[in-house]
C-alpha cells in the first residue's frame, strides 16, 4: 500500500481551501446550467407535460382541450425558475459528483479508488432509470387515474373538470422523480455498505419483510396521498432491495475469492521463506 496514499499531516486550513474550491467549481457549474436552463425553460416546461398530454389520450378526452392553468401572475415565473433549477442540478450533477469525488479521493487508497469509481458512474445512470421509468410511465399513469375521476355533467349533475396548476403539476412530477430516482440509488448503497463490511446478503434476507413494510412507509411519505403513486413506488423498492441482495452476495463471493487468493500468496510466500 506504500504510495498509495498520502500519510503526511495536512493543516486544516488546506482542506478549507480545497473544500472551498470544489464547491466553487459546483456552483459555477449550478449557476451556468441554470442560465442556460432558464432561457430554455419554457419549452423545458412543454418537454414535462407531455406524460399528461399521453395520460389525456389514455382517458380518451379532447386533446385540444387539455390545458394547465395558473392563478397568480407571478406563478408561472417562479414555476419556470423551479424547472430551470431542476434541469441545472441533473446537467451539473456529473460535475458536482466529480468535485466531490477529487475532495475525497485523495484520503483513500488506490485500491478504494478503483472500487469506488464504477458506482459513481452507475448512480446517476440509476437516476435517469428511475426518472425514465417516472417520466414514460408511471406519471401518465398517474394523472390518467386522476382524469378518470371527471364528472362530466350529464342527467342533471354538475361537471367536474380537472384543471391543473402549474406550480402543481410541476411539484408533483418533481416529487416523483426524484422520489423514484432516490430509491434506485438502493442497490449503490447497499453494495458499498457490503464491501465494507456494514451490511450481509444473510441479514438483508432476514430483514426482507421489514424491509417491505418500510417501502410502503416511505412511498406514503414520499408520494402524493394516492394509493397509485404510493403503490407504484413501493413495489420497486422491493424489486430493488431484492436485487440488493443479489448484489451484496456478489460482493461476499468476491470479498471471498480475493481473501482466498491472499491467503494462498502468504503460504507461497511462508513456504520460500523456510526453503
Amino acid at each position: 500500500m506504500t504510495g498509495d496514499i498520502d500519510d503526511k499531516p495536512q493543516p486544516l486550513i488546506e482542506h478549507l481551501m480545497e473544500l472551498r474550491t470544489r464547491l466553487i467549481w459546483s456552483l459555477v457549474a449550478f449557476f451556468i446550467a441554470f442560465i442556460g436552463c432558464f432561457a430554455f425553460a419554457k419549452h423545458l416546461f412543454n418537454y414535462l407535460v407531455y406524460p399528461y398530454k399521453w395520460a389525456v389520450v389514455w382517458a380518451h378526452l379532447d386533446i385540444s382541450k387539455a390545458e394547465l392553468i395558473y392563478t397568480a401572475p407571478q406563478e408561472f415565473f417562479f414555476t419556470q425558475v423551479k424547472v430551470a433549477m431542476f434541469g441545472a442540478l441533473v446537467i451539473a450533477f456529473p460535475i458536482i459528483a466529480a468535485q466531490i469525488y477529487k475532495f475525497v479521493a485523495p484520503g483513500l487508497y488506490k485500491n478504494e479508488r478503483a472500487a469506488f469509481l464504477p458506482f459513481l458512474i452507475a448512480s446517476p445512470i440509476l437516476f435517469l432509470m428511475g426518472a425514465a421509468l417516472v417520466y414514460f410511465f408511471f406519471c401518465p399513469m398517474v394523472m390518467w387515474f386522476f382524469l378518470k375521476m371527471q364528472q362530466t355533467p350529464a342527467d342533471g349533475q354538475v361537471g367536474i373538470a380537472l384543471l391543473p396548476k402549474v406550480s402543481e403539476y410541476l411539484s408533483l412530477i418533481m416529487t416523483l422523480v426524484f422520489s423514484f430516482g432516490l430509491v434506485f440509488q438502493l442497490p449503490v448503497i447497499t453494495t458499498l455498505l457490503a464491501r465494507v463490511g456494514l451490511l450481509t446478503s444473510q441479514w438483508l434476507a432476514e430483514k426482507r419483510k421489514f424491509a417491505i413494510v418500510f417501502a410502503f412507509i416511505v412511498a406514503a411519505v414520499l408520494t402524493p396521498p394516492d394509493p397509485m403513486s404510493q403503490i407504484g413506488l413501493a413495489l420497486p423498492t422491493i424489486l430493488l432491495y431484492e436485487i440488493s441482495i443479489y448484489a451484496a452476495r456478489l460482493v461476499e463471493r468476491q470479498r471471498a475469492r480475493q481473501a482466498l487468493e491472499e491467503s494462498g500468496e502468504r503460504s507461497d510466500v511462508a513456504k520460500t521463506d523456510s526453503v
